[in-house]
């Protein structure tokens, strides 16, 4: 791609320069709404699905080389202008921002659609305001935090009484009720790599889970008798991953053998016995097995599920040769390419309905 350099404009006088860069911005607002067309639409088809990508912010970060932040940002703007095409002629024109539409999307429905031109050419500051102006919420809670500046930041070797580990009660969502999204409030959490091999967590407790790591701390007293934070909390999750491999996958130290169904017994077809769980979820090494027609596969290790390649209606079974690790996406990606698109909606709505879940449409 062509652009001129910093030593080219050198040269140009600082009218040219003002005027270049005038130009430049008015282009940039206008590649940036083409760009968020394209995401609207890719998004919409899902067309990072068969490139082997487990969601459209995944493809964003790894094949289109966006920072994470700017990826969320855009995805987010390009749902909206979906529902709202306005939304894009005023980025073109720079009387929104992209900052601007991603706080007003959470608002916006049919009836506070007003906002959009409420929201020209204001400040992430002002935007502010007019949100606190149309949603008012309460007072915030007066906080008291328990602990020094110096307990929060001491090592992780050092024991912290009850009173000296950070308790900040969540806060709990108020938006108001009139058909506006509500997103949960996100915990504040922080990791920040330190030095090689070692990771700064910074995070907020409610009451309950500070009990439970007390509790850990005095039942681990004997093997860790400096209570360390960070020791207790690597136990815990080796039990926690020991726990749920053991229920999603069979894992075990020590398997035992399967034993044939007789032949008096019906099998279960859709019984997947826990030894082929456990050869599958090896030979997978716990990962989305999707390949695309590159020979890109799914690197998702997230909602991970069992999948026939022969579906079982087809008689498939319950074999190590015909099962695979597929993510959510990429099982209901595949299922709708080979049973059809219509046909998984129409059981999704059914699972929906069994489950006392109103209709989507």
């Amino acid at each position: 791609m062509h652009f001129q350099s910093i030593s080219q404009l050198s040269h140009l006088s600082d009218h040219a320069v003002l005027s270049g860069l005038k130009h430049a911005v008015q282009q940039d607002r206008a590649t940036t709404a083409q760009l968020l067309s394209y995401l609207s639409e890719t998004d919409a088809r899902k067309l990072y699905l068969p490139l082997g990508y487990d969601s459209m912010h995944a493809y964003c970060v790894r094949e289109l080389c966006m920072s994470e932040d700017i990826a969320f940002k855009r995805i987010r703007v390009a749902r909206v202008a979906r529902r709202f095409p306005r939304v894009l002629e005023a980025i073109a024109s720079g009387r929104l921002t992209l900052s601007a539409v991603v706080a007003l999307a959470p608002h916006l429905t049919e009836h506070t659609a007003d906002l959009l031109d409420a929201a020209g050419h204001k400040t992430n500051a002002q935007v502010e305001v007019l949100l606190a102006e149309r949603f008012p919420q309460p007072d915030m809670a007066t906080l008291l935090i328990a602990g020094t500046s110096a307990a929060v930041m001491a090592p992780s070797t050092t024991t912290l009484p009850s009173s000296q580990l950070a308790v900040r009660p969540p806060v709990p969502c108020t938006r108001p009720e009139s058909g506006i999204s509500k997103e949960p409030l996100r915990a504040f959490q922080r990791f920040t790599p330190l030095s090689p091999g070692r990771v700064g967590l910074q995070l907020t407790l409610p009451q309950t889970t500070h009990d439970k790591l007390r509790r850990a701390q005095e039942l681990l007293g004997h093997a860790v008798p400096t209570g360390a934070i960070a020791e207790v909390i690597d136990r815990a999750l080796d039990a926690l991953l020991s726990e749920l491999e053991r229920r999603r996958f069979a894992k075990t130290e020590r398997p035992r053998e399967s034993t044939p169904p007789r032949s008096h017994e019906s099998a279960n077809v859709r019984q997947i016995p826990a030894s082929v769980r456990r050869a599958v979820h090896e030979r997978d090494r716990g990962q989305c097995t999707f390949m695309s027609a590159g020979g890109r596969r799914c690197e998702s290790r997230v909602r991970i599920e069992f999948d026939h390649v022969v579906p079982i209606a087809r008689g498939g079974g319950s074999t190590v040769e015909n099962l695979r690790l597929l993510c959510r996406a990429h099982n209901q990606h595949v299922a709708e390419r080979e049973l059809g698109a219509n046909y998984m909606k129409g059981r999704r709505e059914k699972a929906r309905e069994q489950r006392g879940i109103p209709s989507r449409t």
